[in-house]
């Protein structure tokens, strides 16, 4: 592998010593970030030097007067739009000029990263996306609720009837296993208990598939940056035989339903009802399925244990909130009779003001791109400025860490304050600040299945238990520089005691055997 980095690397120094322009800007009046040479403006993350949110802060506090800035994506001119009304326009209004993201590898390289829905283009993402739009409709959505409870109400068992000498946790170990089994089950229909089979191939490979470290982000970030080079050289984010095991995992889930007649409430099920539906050509193989069901898995086995991470943190560490969450809690469990239902869950304010002003601090994905496909104009970036036309084949940049980090648009950016969701948080997601989920046709479609899977676990986690500080939690919260994925450096670490519940409040439980994380 570090040979074909250093063959990437070496091709790279010849490329930008003879057609690399990084006067682009310059000659079009746009502000930009001065790059590093080879790295652009993304070095000092792809060094791990600082976080990739930082780069993404500090290209966007560039110029606080300009509509947009620019700057170099290893050697890829980029324009980084920080305006909200430019925003929604080329994410909404003119949708058709920027309705792709960036190419990412070759079919036959790695077809589980090609052929997912978030890296699809033209007429095939529209297709697989209206395919796999009713996965996530309330129906489907109330009836993965009960898959989701019944893992969620075990894993906060759990948590509550750990030894003493092991009450001092990680939970990003703990709520991935969450993730992986609710994922099992809701995509791929098959169950999974990660609690008592630690060591399940699902939960290894999928850990090992999402897990960007210096080596991984390293890959990832050189295979966005030239495609065509790293295809050549065959340099793949997703191992073969991890790529094999998912493949062979649908294949035989869709043969053993087709023979036994089973039908179940999964995206699996979806995209085997969609056959012979689609027309000539437009079919999904079996490898477009397991594209599709492992780009869900990619996003809710990682990104949402992510979520709820940060938000346990800081419900964690801000004992008002945490009180408050399980006043709230206790509430829902007293009306409800000891069980939460789908209806309840979904009309908790608190737990959904404090995931969403988690979203808003920690998005998971911290920008996100678009490639013009039709010329198009922007107004003068700046008063003195002249329009600008995005060029076919350039791309733009939408800044979601900056914006949400924006005191214009949240005073106090870095302060973690639910509150601000609590009045009419409608009003906040549809300003057009909050992105953590993008915006317009390519918005995240599975937002609504990673919100419902975290507000579920935090629930009874909270029902359940009362997180303390310890002494390996990180106070203030200090971002890891290890990989671009947004993690805390360090980990999630509390003392996880068992909550003494309320009199008035009667949860249903089991018995657990205490087992540990």
């Amino acid at each position: 592998m570090w040979t074909i980095i250093l063959a990437v690397v070496a091709v790279l120094v010849v490329v930008y010593k003879y057609m690399t322009d990084y006067n682009f800007f310059e000659k079009r009046g746009i502000p930009y970030d001065k790059p590093l040479p080879l790295f652009g403006s993304v070095g000092q993350a792809v060094l791990m030097r600082c976080t990739f949110a930082e780069v993404v802060r500090q290209i966007y506090e560039f110029n606080r007067e300009a509509k947009y800035v620019g700057f170099f994506d290893f050697l890829t001119p980029v324009v980084s739009i920080r305006d909200l009304d430019l925003i929604r326009s080329v994410t909404i209004k003119n949708f058709d000029n920027f309705p792709d993201h960036r190419s990412f590898q070759d079919n036959e390289i790695d077809p589980l990263f090609s052929k997912n829905l978030f890296n699809l283009r033209g007429d095939r993402w529209r297709d697989v996306r209206t395919t796999l739009s009713p996965a996530f409709t309330s129906s489907k959505m109330k009836a993965m609720f009960i898959l989701m409870k019944e893992c969620a109400k075990k894993y906060g068992e759990n948590l509550s009837s750990l030894p003493a000498d092991q009450r001092i946790l990680e939970l990003k170990d703990a709520y991935t296993r969450y993730t992986n089994d609710v994922i099992a089950t809701c995509a791929f229909g098959v169950n999974v208990d990660s609690m008592t089979d630690r060591k399940n191939k699902f939960y290894v490979y999928g850990r090992e598939a999402t897990t960007f470290g210096r080596l991984q982000s390293l890959k990832f970030f050189l295979i966005r940056s030239f495609p065509k080079l790293c295809n050549l050289l065959n340099v793949k984010i997703v191992k073969t035989e991890i790529a094999e095991f998912f493949q062979n995992l649908v294949s035989d889930t869709i043969k053993v339903r087709d023979e036994r007649g089973i039908v179940r409430p999964d995206m699996i099920q979806l995209m085997m009802e969609s056959r012979g539906k689609m027309g000539p050509g437009k079919e999904l193989t079996i490898e477009d399925m397991t594209a599709q069901a492992f780009i869900f898995f990619f996003g809710g086995f990682e990104s949402t244990s992510t979520t709820m991470c940060f938000a346990t943190y800081e419900v964690g560490v801000n004992p008002d909130v945490q009180k408050r969450l399980q006043e709230e809690i206790d509430q829902v469990l007293e009306d409800c009779n000891g069980e939460v239902t789908y209806e309840a869950i979904n009309n908790m304010k608190y737990l959904d003001a404090i995931i969403n002003e988690s979203l808003r601090m920690y998005p998971v994905v911290v920008a996100t791109d678009r490639i013009c496909m039709k010329d198009f104009e922007l107004p003068p970036t700046l008063p003195s400025a002249k329009p600008y036309v995005v060029k076919k084949g350039e791309y733009i940049w939408i800044p979601v860490y900056g914006v949400q980090h924006d005191p214009d648009h949240f005073p106090e950016p870095d302060k973690f304050n639910p509150d601000r969701f609590l009045d009419d948080p409608k009003k906040i997601m549809n300003s057009g600040a909050f992105l953590s989920f993008g915006l317009g046709p390519r918005m995240c479609i599975g937002n609504r299945f990673a919100l419902l899977e975290a507000k579920t676990l935090l629930f009874h986690v909270f029902a359940n238990c009362e997180l303390k500080p310890c002494s390996k939690t990180t106070i203030p919260m200090k971002l890891s520089k290890q990989g671009f994925a947004m993690t805390a450096d360090g980990g999630f670490w509390f003392d996880v005691q068992p909550r003494k519940k309320p009199q008035h409040v009667m949860v249903n439980s089991v018995s657990s055997n205490g087992v540990a994380f």
